[in-house]
């Protein structure tokens, strides 16, 4: 993958400052545990949509855009920092796209995510 579209998928600053302070073997630790979390994270993000539960859903991306910005997944944790903001005006228009940009890119760029890491371990 190039790197500008890496960059737009994954923060390397961030990823190359925390392998430079704990080594890339030990952020995959990390991420694998996340790995393991985030079908339960992306699933209470759908479930709260699903139940119109605007509350829940905000303060699940909340948890989930800082679970996401702890290993380095930049879009994803975008996207969650702006679903988890219920009283911006475009957020009535615009949830249900961002949450479906995280539904629909969080398999993949966690396995970029991997593979970066891997590839540095």
């Amino acid at each position: 993958m190039a790197t500008a579209e890496l960059e737009s998928i994954l923060d390397l600053n961030t990823l190359e400052q925390y392998c430079s302070a704990i080594g890339a073997g030990t952020l995959l630790k990390s991420v694998v545990l996340f790995e393991q979390l985030m079908p339960e994270y992306v699933g209470n993000l759908v479930n709260a949509k699903e139940a119109q539960d605007k509350d829940t859903l905000c303060s699940e991306a909340h948890k989930f855009k800082g679970a996401a910005g702890s290993v380095g997944l930049k879009r994803i944790q975008q996207y969650a920092q702006l679903l988890q903001h219920g009283e911006a005006a475009e957020w009535p228009a615009e949830h249900g796209t961002w949450l479906q940009v995280i539904v629909d890119n969080a398999s993949q760029d966690l396995a970029e995510l991997k593979a970066y890491l891997e590839s540095k371990a």
